[in-house]
């Protein structure tokens, strides 16, 4: 249980500062060169951008912060399945935005960031967190932390030292059979 919360605490964290870094550029492209009286699209397409660029912040701070103890080796593995997530938790702010923008024809400034920064956001991040825990740094898919048992280090190398141990070998007749 302390495990979770201290995992919810860091990712809270990470969800804020990619919150800011989110609603900030979207307000500032909305309120400038994405302006809906200048691209009909806008709101939408500013939501994309700021989106994108909170995904590859809060990757980072995933990653290494909220679920630093469970990286894998399989890095491009681990950030293609961050991606795929982070896009399902994309779409659900999106339809958010979209539904309340151009289906409901709430189009005010406060109308888009409560569809797409609250309603939406909020969506995202239960949907996200779920399945960044569940599927993405689940600890079953983790690199060991340690040695595993029976771990050999090479003769000259002492503990600590920056060398890595390699798994003990059985060479007995019929180990492999």
């Amino acid at each position: 249980m302390r495990l979770l919360i201290a995992q919810l605490a860091r990712f809270g964290v990470v969800g804020l500062i990619g919150f800011v870094i989110d609603v900030g550029v979207f307000n500032l492209l909305r309120a400038t060169i994405l302006e809906p009286s200048v691209i009909h699209e806008g709101p939408f397409i500013a939501k994309v951008i700021s989106t994108c660029l909170a995904i590859a912040a809060n990757y980072v701070g995933n990653r290494y912060w909220t679920f630093g103890a469970t990286k894998r080796e399989q890095v491009v593995r681990e950030g293609v399945e961050f991606v795929i997530v982070s896009v399902g938790g994309t779409l659900l702010t999106l339809a958010c935005l979209w539904i309340s923008h151009y289906a409901l024809g709430f189009t005010s400034v406060l109308a888009d960031n409560i569809s797409g920064n609250v309603v939406g956001l909020a969506l995202g991040t239960v949907f996200r967190f779920a399945f960044y825990r569940s599927w993405v740094f689940h600890p079953s898919r983790s690199m060991p932390l340690r040695p595993a048992e029976g771990a050999v280090l090479p003769a000259s190398a002492a503990p600590g030292d920056g060398v890595e141990a390699v798994p003990a070998v059985d060479n007995r007749a019929g180990a492999h059979d």
